[in-house]
């Protein structure tokens, strides 16, 4: 049966970006995948598949070629638990992977704060949680099966086709399509998590010990305060002791969502009252420990829409950065609505990694939807890149491929496997050639 054809135009989460590809299609099957490669090439056409659309970049846009929705590639082909595996399809949610996982006792590692994007959107843009030993989702990775520019579906892992594994676990959808994917699991396992309002100079001045103790440690600075909210993750015993339903819907839904939607709009409207809106916003989220499934506590939802820019820059100079980044929104005449977010990542091996070959604090800046910049993303961006700080690939930046090169030691041998997997650019668009070169 051929693949589903739609036409139409397509948009991501925050609406930040947009495409009209000359189709859409939604392959049922690897097999209906690969005939759509290979159709598109016979056209002369690129493909591009999309997620969730989460991205705040242009990573997913199939400009005028062929867009590839992976609705119908989300079976959960093998669960092992003796290997400590799951394989499954390209566009399963994580959502729903979470509640398979944990119908079977086991569980993710580690996870970003949200849940709504497909297991390759996420591996392939780098998706990341916090964590003092554990990293993105794509280090959790075991094995990828893609197809390539030629339609040919390609397995690869630690121990088949290795080269082509280290490149398409985080592969920015240049090396091919994602078809599966294989994770490692655990066990499931509780976190206590335990939220903590906290002063800017305290957290900054016990950062570092609060990400060694804590196996997951992030927190949220509120400009034009010297206020901050702290959480904090640690494996559980139990028992589980999950919020009760109605603070769980008055803290995450009614205030983190609703009410805070409204002062976003209050702010936008009038930004002279930002500061005075993140006076009241820094000392709504009291103090609160719960423990409960780890996904659970891992993610929240997230209804307010932004646009977003992230930097990873290295451990020791992280601090540094922070102090500098306040110092930079206090002299200037910004009114920043939404908190700072900092996180950790241990160093990985991946490539494209952020986190490759070095311990690393995450910084991400946001911005409501519709609030003009007015400079605030790039005097960020100058900040960051002087600190050695490299772009989330699904976050706003304007580095490209000679900056990036620079940024990473393996930055040539992706460039140079991809040259190899796929040398007429079927998988590229716009941002692909500023970002890896044309």
């Amino acid at each position: 049966m051929p693949a589903t054809v739609t036409a139409g135009r397509w948009s991501n989460w925050a609406g930040n970006q947009s495409a009209e590809p000359s189709r859409v299609v939604a392959p049922a099957s690897t097999e209906e995948l690969a005939a759509v490669v290979r159709q598109a090439a016979e056209e002369g056409r690129t493909v591009k598949a999309v997620g969730s659309g989460h991205s705040f970049t242009a990573i997913a846009s199939a400009g005028d070629g062929v867009l590839v929705r992976p609705d119908g590639l989300t079976a959960v082909r093998e669960l092992d638990r003796a290997a400590g595996t799951v394989t499954v399809e390209s566009g399963l949610p994580l959502a729903r992977l979470n509640r398979v996982l944990a119908a079977a006792g086991l569980s993710l590692t580690n996870m970003g704060d949200i849940e709504a994007q497909t297991v390759a959107g996420a591996t392939s843009t780098g998706t990341h949680g916090t964590g003092r030993d554990s990293g993105s989702l794509a280090a959790q990775l075991t094995a990828v099966e893609l197809v390539l520019a030629d339609g040919t579906v390609r397995h690869c892992s630690r121990t088949e086709q290795p080269e082509l594994f280290q490149g398409a676990r985080l592969g920015l959808g240049a090396l091919g399509v994602i078809s599966a994917l294989t994770f490692a699991v655990e066990p499931a396992f509780l976190l206590t998590a335990h939220e903590q309002p906290m002063g800017w100079s305290e957290v900054l001045a016990r950062f570092d010990e609060l990400s060694t103790v804590n196996e997951h440690f992030e927190f949220y600075w509120f400009p034009h305060t010297d206020r901050c909210s702290t959480k904090r993750n640690n494996r559980s015993q139990g028992p589980a002791a999950p919020l009760p339903a109605v603070r769980a819907w008055l803290d995450d839904d009614l205030l983190s969502n609703t009410v805070w939607e409204g002062a976003c709009r209050v702010g936008r409207a009038f930004p002279r009252g930002i500061p005075a809106i993140a006076a009241v916003a820094s000392r709504a989220w009291s103090e609160r420990t719960y423990t409960d499934t780890a996904y659970k506590v891992f993610t929240s939802p997230r209804k307010v829409r932004f646009v977003e820019m992230e930097y990873a820059v290295p451990r020791e100079a992280a601090v540094g950065v922070l102090r500098e980044l306040k110092a930079l929104v206090e002299r200037s005449d910004w009114r920043i609505s939404f908190p700072v977010e900092v996180r950790t990542a241990p160093a990985d091996d991946l490539w494209l990694s952020t986190a490759s070959g070095r311990d690393t604090v995450y910084v991400a800046v946001h911005l409501y939807r519709g609030t003009a910049e007015r400079g605030y993303f790039t005097a960020v961006e100058q900040l960051m890149t002087a600190h050695q700080g490299r772009p989330h690939w699904g976050k706003l930046h304007t580095r490209d491929a000679d900056h990036l090169a620079g940024a990473y030691p393996r930055f040539a041998d992706f460039t140079a496997l991809r040259d190899r997997v796929d040398p007429e650019r079927r998988f590229t668009n716009d941002y692909l050639r500023r970002v890896l070169g044309a």
